[in-house]
């Protein structure tokens, strides 16, 4: 299943990111360049560095310019990360591009490529709530917490999964159908951001 698929290469992608727990390591994409398996595990590596990068500017102590450093980077990860579902959902789109939708068929609230970024950072949330529960600096109500938040996020996991294993079961049968919309970001739009522009 997709989505089976999709769960493995984001937990690789964490896992090979978290053998050096660095947000400036190189990427090395194990997939073979434009497939579909070297999109997702590009997406998720972009989840798991913002992820740091999040957790790093909450630090109380870091220097406000570096906060500001870190916040652009921010913003930059934002649009890449936007790009991917993108490109995600071209390559869909793409796939089924022979497929004639029925008649009646309807649209879905969002496309599958947004439902797979948030099983991506589904998996971000499930590793650390799981490295949660194993710390030993934490008392046991600590501990305890953690895993019963692990468990609704495996949870939803799996409901997550299935409904996106729905969405392209009805999409290949005609049942609904794909529209994509570029995001039209404005704030990183020089000519669309006022304070960028010079507006009032």
């Amino acid at each position: 299943m997709f989505t089976e698929n999709a769960n493995r290469i984001f937990e690789r992608a964490i896992a090979d990111y978290h053998r050096r727990d660095d947000v400036d390591q190189p990427m090395e994409n194990p997939f073979e360049a434009g497939s579909i398996d070297a999109l997702l595990y590009h997406k998720c590596w972009i989840d798991t560095v913002q992820w740091h990068l999040e957790d790093i500017i909450r630090d109380p102590k870091i220097d406000p310019v570096e906060a500001l450093k870190i916040k652009r980077r921010i913003d930059r990860s934002n649009q890449d990360r936007t790009d991917m579902v993108e490109y995600i959902d071209s390559h869909l789109l793409d796939k089924y591009r022979e497929i004639r939708p029925s008649a009646d068929a309807r649209l879905n609230t969002e496309t599958p490529a947004w439902a797979i970024d948030r099983l991506s950072i589904l998996a971000l949330k499930i590793y650390h709530m799981a490295r949660e529960t194993e710390r030993t600096d934490v008392d046991d109500a600590h501990r305890e917490a953690c895993r019963r938040k692990l468990e609704v996020l495996l949870t939803q996991q799996v409901d997550l999964s299935k409904a996106i294993e729905e969405l392209i079961e009805d999409i290949e049968a005609g049942r609904k159908y794909m529209k994509t919309y570029k995001q039209m970001k404005m704030y990183n739009d020089p000519s669309l951001n006022p304070v960028l522009y010079g507006g009032k």
